[in-house]
């Protein structure tokens, strides 16, 4: 048995892992926690570590599953190969990959602490402020300086962006 890899159609990742396992194959999607801004709101999502690709336990016996049905498959493209040999990936890979995932922690910020943000909404909008924290309630904390002294601000999340 050997790892292989999955390239799968846009965005069809869980469609395709889904497909294949329901046909009897073993397979991992590697995912991560990700902070995303949905409707204004910070979320925390599961998503994709490599978009497009997954992994897939395939033996190479005569009594081996047929790889056929893979091709066809909903969401699936194709099986990664070099030439005419499909790609094998090294269990110790799988392995690392697979323990990385399975910290649970959120993985990238949609705001760090100590960025410098602009309001875009509200009695100060166009202003500048510095990123403090999440309050715990879908608001965000903010750092705005007002008359020489620095004043905490409660924010929705899209009440704020990025300055490049």
């Amino acid at each position: 048995m050997n790892w292989y890899l999955i390239h799968t159609k846009p965005r069809l990742e869980k469609c395709a892992l889904e497909n294949l396992q329901n046909q009897g194959y073993t397979c991992f999607l590697p995912q991560i926690r990700v902070e995303k801004l949905r409707r204004g709101k910070l979320v925390e999502i599961d998503e994709p570590l490599f978009p497009r690709y997954f992994f897939i336990r395939l033996d190479t016996g005569n009594q081996a599953q047929s790889w056929h049905p893979i091709r066809s498959t909903k969401g699936v493209n194709r099986l990664v190969s070099f030439g005419q040999e499909p790609a094998k990936v090294s269990d110790a890979l799988v392995d690392l990959i697979r323990t990385q995932c399975r910290s649970g922690e959120v993985q990238q910020r949609h705001f760090t602490s100590g960025e410098t943000v602009q309001i875009t909404d509200g009695p100060f909008v166009g202003l500048e402020a510095v990123y403090q924290m999440r309050d715990g309630e879908q608001r965000i904390m903010v750092l705005l300086n007002i008359m020489s002294k620095p004043v905490m601000l409660s924010l929705e999340p899209i009440d704020i962006r990025k300055i490049n």
